[in-house]
């Protein structure tokens, strides 16, 4: 995971670097040599996709020093990456927020028996029906179509059923280590607001879309505000994503593993362009997006 980048830029190397001389682990080395066990830990997990995401812009903006964005967006651990990437706090202090982020939320998983359930072919509304009915929180609001469940897993089946029942496509147990975005991530959401009122938080130069309100967030106490009620609250990914639409933006770049965020776009609105680049091949296939 991101080793490809580093024999290509010195700013991808820098990066990392500092990474682990912040977290005072070895996080590189879980990225480029595994083993895959230490690298999904919750903890290790969401720095290093922070890193990786912010690894791959600074790599096409020290290949392309005239590359500009207009505004930036990030699907839960991801609204941190969009925030560095804005400028609205340094690589480091992100990078802090979102392991403490990590390390809280593994302790909350570890204390709890949570679930997640994806409902394909949901509406929004059928997804918080569903979520009300058996007692779960509705997670994600990604796509339409596409609307995820959390909560206690042993409420799980029932919505299972419960989906059946309304005609829902499909209703697919997900495979996680515990139940984010909802109430039981309450002891994470404490412990991580600390951290947030310490963090040295600006008004972003542009702007940055929040989970909890699917639109802009740019005075320093509400990104505080938001960042925390995300932990718990839903991520309006879809809302994110159709207010940049809204304010003219057609052209849309996921920086990060897996091209997830990319056919979602897609699927948000297929009039618009939506490329994914996750690795030094997926630049140099697109090269020509950055070199206009």
């Amino acid at each position: 995971m991101g080793a490809d980048l580093l024999e290509h830029s010195s700013a991808v190397r820098h990066l990392y670097n500092e990474a682990d001389d912040t977290l005072q682990f070895p996080l590189s080395q879980y990225c480029f040599e595994g083993p895959q066990e230490k690298l999904t830990e919750t903890a290790v997990c969401q720095p290093a996709l922070y890193v990786h995401g912010l690894a791959l812009l600074a790599m096409v903006k020290e290949h392309h020093p005239h590359f500009k964005f207009a505004a930036t967006a990030g699907l839960s651990l991801g609204e941190y990456t969009a925030h560095a990437a804005a400028g609205t706090f340094d690589f480091s202090t992100g990078l802090k927020l979102v392991f403490h982020r990590g390390r809280l939320m593994q302790e909350a998983c570890d204390a709890t028996r949570g679930g997640m359930l994806a409902l394909v072919g949901a509406t929004a509304e059928q997804g918080r029906e569903i979520a009300r009915a058996v007692d779960l929180d509705a997670a994600n609001f990604n796509a339409p179509g596409q609307v995820v469940l959390s909560g206690d897993e042993r409420k799980i089946p029932a919505a299972v059923e419960a989906a059946k029942q309304m005609g829902i496509r499909k209703a697919i147990p997900l495979k996680v280590a515990g139940a984010y975005h909802s109430r039981l991530m309450k002891k994470a959401q404490d412990g991580l607001r600390p951290y947030l009122d310490e963090a040295k938080i600006s008004n972003p130069p542009m702007p940055v879309m929040a989970n909890i309100s699917g639109q802009e967030i740019s005075e320093p106490a509400a990104i505080r505000d938001a960042l925390s009620a995300q932990v718990c609250g839903s991520v309006l990914w879809e809302d994110c994503i159709r207010s940049l639409i809204a304010r003219g933006i057609t052209e849309f770049i996921e920086f990060g593993p897996g091209g997830v965020l990319a056919g979602m776009v897609k699927r948000i609105d297929p009039a618009v362009h939506c490329l994914s680049i996750g690795t030094y091949a997926n630049y140099k296939e697109h090269i020509h997006v950055f070199a206009q």
